[in-house]
């Protein structure tokens, strides 16, 4: 486009100097691009004359205004020609300019919008058309005949200066509270959520801690008074309480205690020095908060949060479905105790004076409280035996122990259903070892033939299903036995990997427990935050100790090896000893 508008700059060019070369006597030579360069001699009077036309000078110079007219013609053709081009270039860049303008203010939205405003706007319209036609068609209804109107104009006339005033005195008095109970549509109001910010996360945490530490430290009070760690306060605190309770005084002491606490808390506000706390408080080192944390500290940060927050969760959750599994007679053997307890208060309650009942309740929570709670916690053995409150409590189950007791006994049943029909067909010799090795190669083939070790070497009840992890082999230079993808078990003596793809068992790597030198855990990568999820096990056939990686349940995993491997060696020291 910019070269069309070129050529027509440079036809104009053309154009101008060809005129000036015509009209200029002295004009010379001009070349004017792919055009045929125009000479113009000069001539002389004489030349002229022997030039002139012999019918008459008319002829030539009507030749001359022929081809001034053709010149001006094909000039303004060019110029048109030219004026058109730039009018199609102005278009297509109009064009462009729409399209851009289309795409940004999407006009078919604002279309639709105006069209659903214009008929909002005509049933409206409507509406108040219905509504003035049907209070046009009441009003003569309503309209008295004359002679009524004529009786009740002196009663309004009379009613019209005392109404005005009536209404005018009612709502300067009560305006205010009638206008209270005019009834709004409630206003949907929408909480901005902020943004993940490292910085507000630890400012956050910090503020629940120091929220929940009057609670913390009230709880921390009561369980010191009934442990009996300021034996002077618990005894003191028994007898006034046990005395007020004696005397029916047992709600003004607590309101007392409470006016008693405010009061404190008020001179401590104004800058007084007093603790009154059975344990002394502790003062925690607050660290400084970090204006600039790395991308590891972060990443660290969110995933202690996000562990404190699955231990709280799972706290509550645990609570919450105790108590609802305690009242749906989820375990009716405990529902059926709090069932009896209920209806002995309720008789209690209809046939004993209120007095009597506040008094047992009262003497009982303080002797439990202060005396056979301290000896409960002293005696471990005797609780679980007699404390029915906590046995109770701790046998309420949650609902992920009621999946795993259904699970296991169906795999229970499953279980006995397959060792009867084993037992049907196997002969009389068998003993119940052979029969448990068999239902543990139901899926797999029997445990001790995967790694060649003798029938008694089973998995422990911990690991029965094993962990899986990867074994990284670090003498090894070939990838294919660099990483191992498998299962690692423990037995009473031995270590044992399952390679997932091994098609023999040359692949498995099996470690005696008496042949290991060290154990301690592991980090495979130590750019990723926390401790790892790794098991260095160091023998003396290997040069670098042997890694298993990957390991969701590193921790449980290390401590069942670790309590074996302890086990094994101190019952070799024993045996050597002896």
């Amino acid at each position: 486009m910019l070269r069309k508008l070129d050529k027509i700059r440079f036809r104009g060019h053309k154009r101008d100097d060809f005129l000036d070369l015509a009209e200029s006597p002295n004009a010379s030579d001009t070349e004017c691009g792919d055009e045929i360069p125009l000479k113009i001699p000069r001539t002389s009077p004489r030349d002229s004359e022997e030039l002139r036309d012999p019918a008459g000078p008319g002829t030539l110079i009507m030749a001359a205004g022929v081809q001034d007219f053709n010149r001006t013609e094909f000039d303004r053709l060019n110029e048109i020609k030219g004026h058109l081009e730039i009018a199609l270039l102005e278009k297509h860049f109009l064009q462009e300019e729409l399209r851009k303008l289309r795409e940004e203010t999407n006009a078919e939205m604002l279309r639709q919008e105006l069209d659903r405003e214009r008929q909002r706007r005509m049933e409206l319209e409507q509406k108040v058309q219905e509504v003035l036609k049907a209070r046009a068609e009441e009003a003569p209804a309503q309209q008295p005949p004359k002679g009524q109107a004529q009786v009740n104009n002196g009663a309004e006339r009379r009613s019209q200066g005392l109404c005005p005033r009536v209404q005018k005195w009612f709502y300067e008095k009560f305006g205010e509270y009638v206008e209270d109970f005019r009834f709004q549509p409630e206003e949907s109001t929408v909480e901005t959520e902020e943004p993940l910010s490292a910085r507000r996360l630890t400012e956050n945490m910090r503020r629940l801690k120091r929220g929940a530490k009057p609670v913390t430290s009230f709880v921390k009070n009561l369980s010191a008074l009934s442990d009996w760690y300021s034996v002077y306060t618990s005894a003191i605190a028994f007898t006034v309480y046990m005395n007020a309770v004696w005397h029916g005084w047992a709600i003004p002491m607590f309101l007392f205690l409470a006016i008693l606490r405010l009061s404190l808390n008020y001179l401590i506000a104004r800058g007084w020095r007093i603790q009154w706390s059975i344990v002394p408080e502790v003062s925690e080192v607050v660290e400084p908060p970090k204006e600039d944390l790395t991308v590891s500290e972060k990443f660290q940060l969110v995933l202690d949060v996000a562990q404190k927050a699955q231990n709280l969760f799972g706290k509550m959750a645990d609570i919450l479905e105790k108590i609802k599994n305690l009242f749906m007679w989820v375990q009716p053997e405990t529902t059926q105790k709090l069932y009896v307890a209920l209806w002995a208060a309720f008789l209690a309650s209809c046939f004993f004076p209120f007095r009597l009942v506040g008094l047992a309740l009262g003497l009982y929570a303080g002797v439990k409280f202060f005396l056979i709670d301290f000896i409960f916690k002293r005696c471990p053995r005797l609780r679980a035996k007699y404390d029915t409150p906590y046995i109770i409590w701790k046998s309420l189950p949650t609902d992920p122990q009621l999946k795993e007791r259904s699970s296991t006994t169906v795999s229970r049943r499953l279980q006995t259903a397959s060792s009867r029909s084993c037992v049907s067909s196997a002969p009389a010799g068998l003993n119940r070892d052979e029969d448990a090795g068999r239902l543990h190669g139901a899926k797999k083939g029997n445990f001790h033939e995967i790694f060649n070790l003798t029938e008694n070497e089973r998995p422990l009840a911990v690991c029965e299903n094993g962990w899986r992890c990867c074994l990284i082999n670090r003498d090894r230079k070939m990838p294919t036995d660099y990483i191992r993808n498998g299962v690692l078990y423990v037995t009473e003596n031995y270590l044992c990997f399952e390679s997932s793809k091994s098609g023999s068992s040359k692949r498995n790597k099996v470690i005696k427990l008496m042949d290991i030198t060290d154990i301690q855990k592991y980090k495979v990568l130590s750019v990723l935050p926390g401790s790892g999820m790794g098991i260095a096990v160091s023998t003396p056939s290997t040069q670098k100790p042997l890694v298993f990686g990957a390991m969701v349940h590193r921790d449980e995993a290390f401590e069942t090896i670790f309590s074996q491997y302890m086990k094994i060696t101190s019952a070799a020291a024993a045996g050597s000893d002896s």
